[in-house]
């Protein structure tokens, strides 16, 4: 079995100072994340916070007819499971597995203490939430105001952000079920993107060749969410 990912690959976890991390560490759980595995379902009571290390995890909304739409994407620089130290402890939303990989899982007793009797916790989880929010309410104007194509590269940027490397393990279907739209039109979109030679699709492998030139593509939306988690989650120690 090969090695579990450090912990610290979560860039959340590598932002505790070192007397909060020796407090954590006995107490983190190795996760392993396997695709399509559904970590919380709305409206359920959360037992775990999840600090992915190179996995994805999808923040879904899925509706009474069982349709769903993507909200957010949590990656190596976030958690998983806000609910639970934001005091809610259930959330209407769903977090599946979008992008196999590692992780590691804190118990929902600890993270709430942790966040309400350690500042430094919380002002981090709080700075984290508040990018975590800039990203949902972003998706929701790129889904209102863009074209399906600008959506495409948006999404594909901030998977990107998320992992290493250039490509992504990703069906068509499962793109349409994260964007809430048609698989044809997601189709069409990556015909035009690999026309205009900035991906290579084939067999649910998505690989970009030209990152700048997806830039260019995408709208403004993918700017001011990276802007907004640059700002508020810079790479030191949270005090």
């Amino acid at each position: 079995m090969p090695a579990h990912a450090a912990p610290r690959t979560n860039q959340l976890l590598a932002a505790l100072p070192n007397e909060v991390w020796q407090r954590w560490q006995p107490q983190m759980e190795p996760a392993n994340l396997p695709l399509g595995q559904v970590l919380y379902e709305s409206g359920r009571p959360l037992s775990h916070v999840y600090f992915p290390a190179d996995a994805i995890v999808s923040l879904l909304y899925v509706m009474e007819d069982g349709a769903s739409a993507e909200i957010a994407v949590v990656g190596n620089e976030g958690v998983v499971g806000i609910a639970l130290f934001m005091g809610g402890g259930t959330t209407p939303s769903r977090a599946v597995v979008q992008s196999a990989g590692q992780g590691w899982r804190l118990s929902a007793e600890v993270i709430k203490f942790e966040f309400n009797h350690s500042s430094p916790v919380m002002h981090l989880m709080l700075r984290y939430t508040q990018a975590l929010i800039t990203q949902m309410a972003q998706t929701a104007v790129c889904n209102r105001h863009h074209s399906l194509d600008q959506q495409l590269c948006r999404w594909l940027l901030l998977s990107l952000d998320r992992l290493e490397g250039a490509e992504l393990l990703m069906t068509q279907e499962l793109i349409a079920n994260m964007l809430g739209v048609r698989r044809e039109g997601v189709t069409e979109a990556a015909l035009k993107l690999q026309r205009a030679g900035l991906i290579r699709y084939a067999r649910g492998h998505i690989t970009v060749l030209d990152r700048p030139g997806l830039e260019a593509r995408t709208c403004e939306c993918y700017a001011v969410v990276k802007k907004e988690y640059d700002r508020l989650l810079p790479v030191k120690l949270a005090l």
